[in-house]
């Protein structure tokens, strides 16, 4: 089922795709590392998308929404996770993805404990370009990531791509907070 996609590196069709196991203790422990007050330098994704009120993010690349000449700019969070997020992401592409692309986005999400993020798809036009990747750096059994109304378990030490042109939503019914590290990479034919 997770195994059938377009040729070329094109988005998935299906749900999602496990990328396999990936080493993520670094940019844990760098995360884990960070102030209260790194969680709030950039509250544009809480402002922008109702979706994400309950969530927080260290972001360290972001890009703007003038499709198809976006600027991508480093945040506040580059400098304090770029070392341990860089090798992360270089060794993902350096797997699964044709290389000369770009990263559009980067970026550590927090999802609260109690929190959800309501079902949505990702509508703008480089979302609809690149590929979503996540990789968790914590969760727990209390975490219910849905795609297209479907279960997606996502363990932490694996990668995977989402199929954000589905509806998904998250709930954390856990007494614990959930983060993933997410990122988005446009692929050479689409620069």
């Amino acid at each position: 089922m997770q195994q059938l996609f377009e040729a070329n590196s094109e988005k998935i069709q299906l749900r999602y795709r496990d990328l396999g196991p990936v080493h993520v203790d670094s940019l844990r422990e760098a995360v884990f590392a960070q102030d209260e007050v790194a969680w709030q330098e950039c509250e544009h994704r809480q402002r922008a998308y109702d979706v994400h009120h309950d969530t927080d993010s260290i972001v360290l690349l972001f890009c703007s929404e003038t499709w198809p000449d976006v600027t991508i700019s480093r945040m506040q969070g580059w400098e304090r996770l770029a070392n341990a997020a860089q090798p992360l992401m270089d060794d993902i592409l350096r797997r699964h993805y044709p290389p000369g692309g770009l990263i559009l986005r980067a970026m550590a999400a927090r999802l609260k404990a109690g929190g959800s993020i309501a079902p949505h798809v990702d509508s703008l036009p480089s979302f609809k370009a690149g590929h979503r990747i996540h990789a968790p750096l914590l969760t727990h059994s209390g975490v219910r990531f849905t795609i297209d109304g479907q279960p997606c378990k996502m363990e932490v030490g694996r990668a995977y791509e989402i199929n954000n042109q589905l509806a998904h939503s998250v709930l954390n019914t856990g007494p614990q907070d959930r983060i993933h590290f997410i990122f988005d990479y446009l692929p050479p034919e689409r620069v």
